[in-house]
């Protein structure tokens, strides 16, 4: 299939051919096919596949970078210095030529291009980004460049979905759903941890959720897990020591985590945000040297005394909740592995940015906490709490997924107990990095690509318009059902205003009359009869709400021209009303301001 054929989008499975008798299916057939394919079982069905296949491939991942970091760097406990120093540089001249020529699809972190074929490209990723990405990354990775195997895990689920869903030639809907689908399949193979992968791309990818797309991406990401497992074993990443919080008094301990974790995460994505740009505007003969330089000064950071910055780091994190390095060391790691990472990721070197930022937050976390510990002894200090914690604060202040960062914190831990101390501290992170770093990283890294996608954090952000910001106060004359023509006639004669006149029905209901219609009703001697007999046949108006967002209104102003607001505890009390005009001038006043 072309490329062409896959932006424009497969066509709807109901009109393809059968191909088992070569004709197109008749009635009968087509009746049941259109029962099973248009209804979301199928779509769930397809994302337990979806999953299978995406945990499979993750863990291939996952041995292609074992098997690689131990080719480039060796499987001793002590590495050569003369492989620090070669393998990242040469392996970054190869990586640079195989993104340049063969796959130039496969640079950066991989939640972009998701996010842009679902937004962009009708779910359409070319199954050569898949391939890719996982040789590259793994390259990259298995040779000691600072990156991760999560976010390239997401993009080659959502590169497998995205094939799967062209091949039985799905809806365009489907298939600009698919590649989130994909994507949380990869991302729980990678992290191991479904819940996460499931919130993450609900919250920073598709950016809104209903039953069937929740559905979809729970069983893929659960699937994938499950097959993850089943090869690699349940043993989390990381072994988590006990951790708890003792004393409420402790929260102040932790909200200072906060606000080193916010301004160090503003750090890092400012310092990605602006090298970037800068890396990508050298000369065109310069991509190829790029990633073997920062290869090579990576080599040098590992060759003088900080070899834990190579690679995703996952070994190291886990010593550092298990006390094995003094706080002062792993503060100065949490420095070099920003530097190592922005040296990786700026100079177009494929890989994901959770991994570094999980333990740039896990070291700055542990540093923290011995540095508190240091000077308030009587504070109980943990380095396996103020680790996790840690690496939930970089989470919610670098890559900005709040809720995300909360629960993958828990899951990882399997703690309960710490829920608090980590809502208190991810909370300071976010609002920091968000109040000094308007811009989400994700949605700089995006326009410095030339993509307007939709920025997740900006649409949580936006005020929004209610009925109430538009709605006039009610009007004078409300007309009852029960009452006759002449009544009518008789109050909308008392009170002239508005040409429509409402009616309320009882115990609940609304319709509308114009006061030329009552005249020529009364003129044609309906005068004794009801409202209620003479609107029967006319059908009610629909009513609205104050607190209902506004876009609501849109869908009956242009039918009715006065629409009743009703108090949601009493139908028959008439808030306000609103018309067509009221609507686009609300809409009008809003723009500008």
């Amino acid at each position: 299939m072309s490329s062409e054929e896959g932006r424009s989008g497969p066509p709807a499975p109901e009109i393809a051919q059968d191909t088992a008798v070569g004709r197109t299916p008749g009635p009968a057939s087509i009746s049941i096919f259109q029962a099973f394919f248009r209804e979301d079982r199928f779509f769930l069905i397809l994302s337990v596949f979806i999953g299978i296949f995406s945990g499979l491939a993750v863990v291939c991942f996952r041995f292609a970078i074992d098997w690689c970091r131990i080719y480039f760097l060796g499987s001793g406990a002590v590495q050569s210095p003369i492989r620090l120093l070669l393998a990242p540089t040469l392996a970054g001249l190869v990586i640079a030529i195989l993104v340049i020529h063969v796959f130039p699809l496969a640079r950066g972190s991989g939640v972009n291009q998701t996010k842009a074929a679902l937004y962009i490209y009708n779910g359409y990723i070319p199954l050569k980004t898949a391939v890719g990405k996982f040789i590259t990354s793994a390259l990259a990775i298995g040779s000691g460049h600072s990156l991760g195997p999560e976010d390239p895990s997401l993009q080659i689920g959502a590169c497998l979905a995205s094939a799967l869903g062209r091949k039985l030639r799905l809806s365009r809907d489907h298939m600009r759903l698919i590649a989130p689908v994909g994507a949380a399949a990869g991302l729980a193979a990678a992290f191991n941890a479904p819940i996460s992968a499931v919130l993450f791309v609900i919250e920073e990818v598709i950016g809104r959720w209903t039953a069937g797309i929740l559905g979809s991406v729970v069983l893929s990401a659960v699937s994938s897990v499950v097959v993850m497992r089943w090869f690699l074993g349940s043993e989390s990443l990381f072994r988590i020591p006990p951790v708890e919080l003792l004393r409420p008094s402790e929260l102040i301990a932790y909200a200072v985590l906060g606000i080193v974790g916010g301004l160090a995460s503003v750090v890092f994505a400012f310092g990605i945000s602006t090298l970037r740009p800068l890396c990508k505007g050298l000369r065109p003969w310069t991509q190829y040297l790029q990633p073997a330089i920062a290869g090579l000064l990576i080599g040098c950071i590992a060759v003088l005394g900080a070899p834990q910055v190579m690679g995703a780091g996952y070994q190291y994190m886990d010593e550092a909740m298990h006390g094995q390095f003094t706080w002062q060391f792993m503060a100065i790691l949490a420095l070099l592995k920003i530097v190592a990472t922005l040296l990786s990721f700026a100079s177009g070197t494929p890989g994901g940015m959770f991994a570094p930022t999980l333990f740039i937050g896990a070291m700055f976390g542990a540093a923290v906490g011995g540095a508190e510990h240091a000077l308030l002894p009587h504070l109980s200090w943990s380095p396996g709490t103020y680790a996790l914690i840690g690496m939930g604060v970089l989470f919610a202040g670098f890559l900005r997924a709040p809720m995300t960062s909360v629960f993958m914190v828990l899951e990882v831990s399997g703690n309960y107990s710490i829920i608090v101390p980590v809502i208190v501290a991810n909370t300071f992170a976010y609002v920091i990095s968000r109040t000094l770093q308007p811009t989400a990283i994700f949605d700089a890294l995006s326009r410095q690509d030339g993509l307007e996608l939709p920025s997740m954090e900006e649409q949580r952000e936006e005020s929004i318009l209610r009925v109430e910001d538009a709605m006039q106060p009610p009007t004078e004359v409300i007309l009852e059902a029960k009452d006759t023509l002449e009544k009518a006639s008789k109050l909308a004669g008392q009170q002239p205003g508005d040409d429509v006149l409402l009616v309320r029905f009882s115990p609940s209901g609304w319709s509308s009359m114009t006061r030329e219609e009552l005249k020529s009703f009364i003129e044609g001697g309906k005068g004794s009869q009801t409202l209620e007999s003479v609107l029967a046949g006319g059908g009610q108006i629909p009513c609205l709400h104050p607190d209902q967002p506004l876009d609501m209104a849109l869908r009956y102003v242009d039918r009715w021209p006065l629409v009743p607001v009703v108090n949601r505890a009493n139908l028959r009390e008439l808030e306000g009303v609103i018309t067509q005009h009221d609507v686009l001038e609300r809409y009008r006043d809003f723009g500008g301001e």
